[in-house]
C-alpha cells in the first residue's frame, strides 16, 4: 500500500504506556450470565463496537459512564504515521462524499491504547476484544498489538488490511453521523435474541460495505492500492466471518447467534463498495440477499 508523505490526521489520542484503569467492563443496569459474555466477546472480536456496549443492551441498561484517561502528543514511529495516515485518508473520502450529498462530515477522533483505555460511555475497552468504535464519545479504539495477532491467529497482513480494519470501524462512524446505528440499538430493544443478532449482522456489513466505498474513492484520488492488496484484505474478510470464527473456537457453526455476517458476506459487502464507490449501494437493510 501507498501511503508515505501524505497528509497525517492530528485526531489522534496516544494513550499507550498509561497505564488503563478500572477493573473489567462497565455494565448499566440488569444483570448477564457467562453465556452472553461469551456472545458479546466472540461477536465483538474484530471490527465491532466495544463488548461492554453490547452488554449493557443486552442487559437492558445504559451504557457506563467512565472517566477518560489522560492523553499525550501520538508517537512518531512508522507504524504511528501510518496510522494518521490512514485516518486522514477517511476524514478526506468521507467529507469529500458528505459535501457532495450537502451534509458536513464530523470526523471521529482514534485513540491508541495499550491493553485497557477507559471510554465516554461505552466502559473499559480492552485489547484482547480488538477494535471497536464508541458512539457514545465518537471515538474508534485500536491497540495496535492486534495488527500483529492478525497475522499470528488469522495469518492475513499487511498494511491495506490494517487500513480495511480502521476504514470499517470509521465505517461505524459514518452510521452513527446518518442515524442508522442508533436506530438499531432502539430496534434492538424489541426485537428477540435472534433478530436483534440479524439486525447486527446488517449494521457489521454495512460497515464493511463503507469501508470499500472508503477504498474506492481513496484509491481514485491517491493511488494507494498496490498490487496483492485486495487480496490480502479480502483474505481478511474472510478469515473473520461468524462463520469462520465458530468453526475455529468450537467446531461448529451457529447461524442465529451470527453477530457480524459470514465470511461470503462480509466479502461480498467489501467488494461492492469497493467495486462501485457508491453508499447507496450499501443499504445491506433492503437487501433481500446479503
Amino acid at each position: 500500500m501507498r501511503w508515505e508523505g501524505d497528509r497525517q490526521s492530528d485526531n489522534i489520542e496516544d494513550r499507550r504506556g498509561d497505564g488503563g484503569g478500572g477493573g473489567g467492563f462497565g455494565i448499566g443496569g440488569g444483570t448477564v450470565g457467562i453465556g452472553t459474555i461469551v456472545v458479546a466477546l466472540l461477536g465483538s472480536w474484530f471490527f465491532g463496537v466495544s463488548p461492554s456496549t453490547i452488554l449493557s443492551l443486552l442487559s437492558g441498561g445504559s451504557p457506563a459512564q467512565v472517566q477518560q484517561a489522560p492523553a499525550h502528543p501520538p508517537a512518531n514511529d512508522r507504524e504511528t504515521q501510518f496510522v494518521r495516515t490512514v485516518l486522514g485518508y477517511t476524514e478526506d473520502t468521507w467529507s469529500q462524499i458528505f459535501r457532495a450529498n450537502g451534509a458536513t462530515y464530523s470526523p471521529p477522533r482514534l485513540v491508541l491504547y495499550s491493553g485497557r483505555t477507559s471510554t465516554g460511555g461505552c466502559g473499559m475497552g480492552q485489547s484482547a476484544v480488538g477494535p471497536f468504535y464508541c458512539p457514545a464519545d465518537r471515538k474508534v479504539y485500536i491497540d495496535l498489538t492486534f495488527f500483529r495477532m492478525m497475522q499470528q491467529r488469522f495469518h492475513v497482513g499487511g498494511e491495506f488490511t490494517q487500513a480495511y480494519v480502521i476504514a470499517h470501524e470509521v465505517g461505524h462512524h459514518v452510521q452513527n453521523l446518518l442515524g442508522i446505528s442508533g436506530k438499531v440499538d432502539s430496534a434492538r430493544q424489541h426485537l428477540s435474541e435472534r433478530e436483534a443478532n440479524a439486525a447486527s449482522v446488517r449494521l457489521e456489513l454495512q460497515a464493511d460495505c463503507f469501508a470499500g466505498v472508503w477504498a474506492y474513492h481513496t484509491n481514485q484520488a491517491k493511488q494507494i492500492i498496490e498490487q496483492g492488496d485486495v487480496e490480502s484484505a479480502l483474505n481478511a474478510a474472510s478469515a473473520i466471518g461468524d462463520d469462520a470464527l465458530q468453526r475455529q473456537s468450537r467446531g461448529e457453526v451457529v447461524p442465529d447467534s451470527f453477530t457480524h455476517g459470514t465470511s461470503a458476506q462480509r466479502v461480498r459487502w467489501f467488494t461492492r463498495g469497493l467495486q462501485t464507490g457508491s453508499v447507496e449501494q450499501c443499504n445491506t437493510f433492503e437487501a433481500r440477499q446479503l
